[in-house]
């Protein structure tokens, strides 16, 4: 059974165990990862969705958080700010920043990111290929109000609009810097082409679905694969469990409802990406082009994750 999975940070990374336990070795699961909010940071490249990917199939995720190592300590961001430096509002755990070494290390040394992930995987055996959407820049910038001049709009990146400004500054819209020149990663549109059912993720459909489709190739492989593409919705009652899809939703003027991201992504028999959609079993939605259907979407450990694996994969008409 070839798999593939379009997903973005804590919710994706979750949904991935869940495939990863329904599967177990009968299947071979390709994730295709969202770079969108990678930055440089002090000098080094971080890849918060590609980590916590890794993390969590590898055992070493901070559970509580969601991302981030189990562990962590925090000495070298302490450091940082007594040496007053910048940006001050972002921290890496020191465990962490090992991960970070070595992918800016091998980065500098003329490697692309995919294969820098495999190496940091080989590690951590996922048990599923991770994938970056692109090996080239491809960062979320967010378009806001200068919180400096209220006179002026600026973009920053994806990273300060959240982690700095918690999304609470006036914004008017997401940039994908670098798309136009992006490609997708190697082995991305075979996995696409090639597999027997792709999913798309519970994932922020604005920053994370939505930036791995802004790489060229990526939508047209989706729309032309003779597999079904399963959606599962991110938001249950109208609120997301995790994350600001939210928030990113209201910017591009889309209701935070499991029926208004179905519309978004829209009917393969259309101009959308979508066969199929799931959406909790509380919600309802309507689609035109796509089948709905109601299940429990909770993620709350990977068996009842599974679960939720096992209905995308009747809905695409595949019977485990």
């Amino acid at each position: 059974m070839r798999v593939s999975v379009l997903v973005g940070g804590v919710g994706g990374a979750r949904f991935l165990q869940g495939v990863r336990a329904l599967l177990g070795d009968a299947g071979a699961i390709t994730a295709i990862v969202n770079v969108g909010d990678d930055v440089w940071m002090h000098g080094m490249r971080i890849c918060p969705d590609l980590d916590t990917c890794m993390y969590t199939l590898g055992g070493g995720i901070d559970t509580e958080r969601g991302w981030g190592r189990t562990g962590e300590t925090w000495h070298a961001k302490e450091e940082l700010a007594a040496y007053k430096a910048v940006p001050d509002w972002f921290g890496l755990g020191d465990r962490d920043l090992a991960t970070h070494l070595i992918r800016s290390q091998m980065l500098r040394a003329g490697y692309p990111l995919s294969a820098v992930t495999e190496a940091l995987c080989d590690r951590w055996q996922p048990g599923v290929a991770l994938l970056p959407a692109t090996d080239e820049r491809n960062e979320t910038h967010v378009v806001v109000t200068d919180p400096d001049d209220g006179d002026n709009r600026r973009a920053i990146h994806f990273q300060e609009w959240w982690v700095r400004y918690r999304a609470k500054v006036e914004t008017h819209g997401f940039v994908n810097v670098g798309a136009e020149q992006a490609k997708p990663g190697p082995g991305v549109i075979d996995a696409i082409e090639n597999s027997d059912v792709v999913f798309v993720a519970p994932s922020n459909p604005v920053v994370s679905v939505g930036a791995i489709l802004s790489v060229p190739g990526i939508r047209g492989a989706l729309r032309t694969t003779s597999a079904k593409v399963v959606g599962l919705s991110p938001v249950i009652g109208g609120k997301p469990l995790r994350g600001m899809a939210d928030e990113c939703l209201d910017v591009i003027g889309v209701e935070t409802s499991a029926e208004a991201i179905g519309r978004h992504y829209g009917a393969r028999s259309a101009t959308g990406i979508l066969d199929g959609w799931l959406v909790h079993s509380t919600d309802t939605a309507d689609v035109p082009g796509v089948e709905v259907r109601s299940v429990p979407l909770l993620m709350t450990d990977p068996p009842t994750t599974a679960e939720m694996v096992r209905a995308a994969m009747d809905l695409a008409g595949i019977a485990l």
